[in-house]
């Protein structure tokens, strides 16, 4: 039975201390029994989508061999999955918000581009990133079958059902969201909640785990509201962490379940693919 690991982490100031801190994280979760072990959104940097600032395309990063060694090496003595969130350059003026995975072998299994991209005040993300084109891949691993979706994409429910038509058993999901100061008070409660229920939501209504790990801290005039959670195929929180604190989440996933789950409740058989043409629209005119 894999263990998963969610580092729920924040921003320690430089791209250097960021990697350093989450290879001792990883490490120390490796120790607690992870298997698979999954970062925040853009762990590697601050959440630097709060300003249009061409600084910032600094922070992209090529997938080559020096970009992967250290975290292929520690994933390979550790024998652990890992699921890595960073902000991609595909080539010069093509960036992307991605998501990679490397096999408890230390081998590199490909990667997920974020699909969904927003546009809110400090959450300037289409100014940095090309909207994903890979789809949503599934990821044979060691532990598992794995798919990717990253923030935004969590509240569509076509990211999950994707992920789980082409086998996804575990969907893990790097996250930076939380709140504005204006807008806390009143709606804060309401806005977490959301969160929480629709993905919950996407965990019942296509058989799987789903894992969400957010990051902690401010970063202004955002207060990342952490709550990092894991929840079973009833939707149901079998791990959640705290609102402001850096915390290893672990929890088992019992893969002999879900499949058996998936016997009984066969929402993917059941579906009615003769009568969803008009989804592809982007409204239905009368």
């Amino acid at each position: 039975m894999p263990k998963l690991a969610l580092l729920q982490s924040r921003d320690y100031g430089s791209p250097e201390i960021n990697k350093a801190q989450h290879l001792q994280l990883i490490a120390d979760a490796a120790k607690e029994g992870a298997h698979i072990i999954c970062t925040q959104e853009l762990f590697l940097s601050n959440y630097f989508c709060r300003e249009q600032n061409t600084d910032n395309f600094a922070y992209a990063k090529k997938i080559d061999d020096t970009f992967l060694e250290d975290f292929q090496e520690i994933a390979k003595s550790q024998e652990v999955v890992l699921a890595l969130s960073f902000f991609e350059e595909a080539l010069n003026g093509v960036y992307y918000n991605s998501t990679v995975l490397i096999d408890a072998d230390g081998s590199y299994l490909g990667k997920y581009r974020k699909l969904h991209i927003p546009q809110d005040p400090y959450f300037e993300e289409k100014f940095y990133f090309t909207p994903g084109d890979l789809g949503v891949p599934v990821f044979e691993t060691k532990y598992g079958k794995i798919s990717v979706i990253i923030c935004w994409d969590q509240w569509f429910p076509e990211t999950s059902r994707l992920a789980c038509l082409a086998g996804a058993e575990i969907i893990l999901v790097p996250t930076a969201i939380g709140w504005l100061p204006d807008e806390k008070e009143e709606l804060g409660q309401a806005q977490s909640h959301a969160w929480h229920q629709v993905q919950a939501g996407h965990a019942v209504a296509n058989a799987c785990y789903y894992a969400a790990v957010n990051r902690i801290g401010t970063e202004k005039p955002i207060e990342f509201w952490g709550q990092s959670f894991i929840s079973d195929f009833y939707g149901q929180s079998i791990a959640k962490a705290s609102i402001d604190k850096e915390e290893i989440l672990l929890a088992d996933i019992d893969l002999d379940k879900l499949r058996e789950h998936r016997q009984i409740w066969p929402f993917l058989r059941d579906r009615r693919i003769d009568a969803y043409d008009q989804l592809k629209l982007r409204c239905i005119e009368k």
